[in-house]
């Protein structure tokens, strides 16, 4: 098992590997790597409305440009091509092709939202390139029967969403459910995740679904309907700035429905938007350390976040889960690519990401493990409820698994 040491240990062991005379990749099906480098592709929304996301992959060139400090990976550098797509699908599509036959990148690498990587996906799987560890947990991403070449990487939504159905039916089993939800891909497996929860009986706890598009400039009109729909819950399938928007709106004009959070919107970074105040008793699921909260400030997977923000980044970002998500998935990437070896096929980057055994980052919460196998295209199943206190996430139940 490889533990919270993690960090720390893999520049060493990205120095060991330099050292052992690991030079020439297999030339076969090699694209993207030379004897000095190994090119990676990105698409990340550095503006429009998902721009806060950017930060992610600001923190993954900052953790490879570490790894490059000590040396590299088998004795090659990292070379992150991070570039811009808005959150557009066809903008997604466009920097991909330019950047898979135009840079020769090797693989891609934590490119962000479900439509923008469905739009990819065909492509790359047509093509035999790598698309890993996607900033996703659309179900459509864990099917390698299908798309060998494509791999998720944060839990699937429809989890998550199983997860809310459950606490509700324990907590408030005459509750009445409005669900905001992004009109896509992400937003819908919110919604069959909800109602499979919930089951066939208690289908008619959802009294008001609304959607929005992610160019929709606020979504007050969708919270209005929602608080006049009677409803006492509020399920908030929404990323980026319309989760804040979504919590302030309902907060404003004096609705206190019980909230439940998409995870990926829980950062204090997003709530702040919000207001904290106003973001005080939100439910979401966690399944890495809150680094706000006080319970982790002698854990050494946070401190070596912190000593790591605090060389290459800021406090703001030490601060944000988002970047924090960006700093496990580098160094998920970086164990794949020491798993490689020698052989930095396309074949075998594949082969190895989907060969990863109880992996322990510094960041994930006790338990929480990635795991990856020739079926299992989902590296982290494990989530633990958390609900806001005003300051910091806190945890309550157990470690729960799909």
């Amino acid at each position: 098992m490889i533990t919270r040491r993690f960090l720390l240990q893999s520049a060493a062991a990205a120095a060991a590997y330099s050292t052992q005379g690991f030079r020439a990749a297999r030339a076969e099906n090699a694209p993207g790597v030379t004897d000095t480098e190994i090119k990676i592709g990105q698409t990340l929304p550095y503006s429009g409305p998902l721009s806060a996301y950017g930060v992610i992959g600001r923190a993954e060139a900052a953790y490879f440009g570490m790894i490059n400090e000590q040396g590299g990976v088998n004795g090659r550098k990292l070379n992150l091509i991070s570039v811009d797509d808005a959150y557009s699908p066809p903008k997604t599509v466009e920097q991909v092709r330019r950047l898979v036959e135009q840079e020769k990148v090797a693989f891609l690498f934590q490119t962000l939202g479900t439509a923008c990587n469905l739009a990819i996906r065909q492509y790359c799987n047509d093509n035999k390139v790598p698309q890993l560890f996607l900033l996703t947990g659309a179900s459509v991403f864990a099917d390698p029967q299908h798309f060998p070449w494509t791999m998720g990487f944060i839990p699937n939504y429809q989890t998550e969403a199983r997860i809310f159905a459950k606490h509700i039916l324990a907590t408030k089993p005459n509750a009445r459910i409005g669900v905001l939800y992004q009109n896509d891909g992400f937003g819908k497996d919110y919604l069959i995740g909800l109602k499979a929860g919930l089951g066939p009986d208690n289908a008619g706890m959802v009294v008001k679904e609304t959607s929005f598009e992610p160019s929709d400039p606020t979504v007050d009109s969708q919270i209005a309907t929602l608080q006049g729909s009677g409803a006492d819950v509020l399920l908030i399938a929404a990323a980026g700035k319309f989760a804040p928007l979504a919590i302030r709106k309902a907060y404003d004009i004096g609705w206190r429905p019980a909230r439940y959070l998409f995870y990926g919107s829980a950062s204090i970074a997003l709530l702040k938007l919000a207001g904290l105040d106003k973001s005080k008793g939100v439910i979401t699921t966690n399944f890495g350390k809150d680094v706000n909260d006080p319970r982790w400030k002698d854990d050494p997977g946070v401190q070596a976040w912190k000593a790591f923000t605090d060389k290459y980044m800021s406090p703001t970002e030490f601060a944000d889960a988002n970047a924090g998500e960006g700093f496990g998935a580098a160094a998920t990437m970086v164990q794949v690519l020491k798993q490689c070896g020698n052989d930095l096929s396309r074949d075998n980057i594949m082969r190895q990401a989907a060969n990863l055994k109880d992996l322990e980052l510094p960041l994930l919460l006790p338990g929480i493990t990635i795991n990856t196998s020739p079926t299992n295209y989902s590296p982290i199943r494990q989530l633990q409820l958390a609900t806001f206190s005003g300051e910091s996430w806190e945890l309550f139940g157990e470690v729960l698994s799909d």
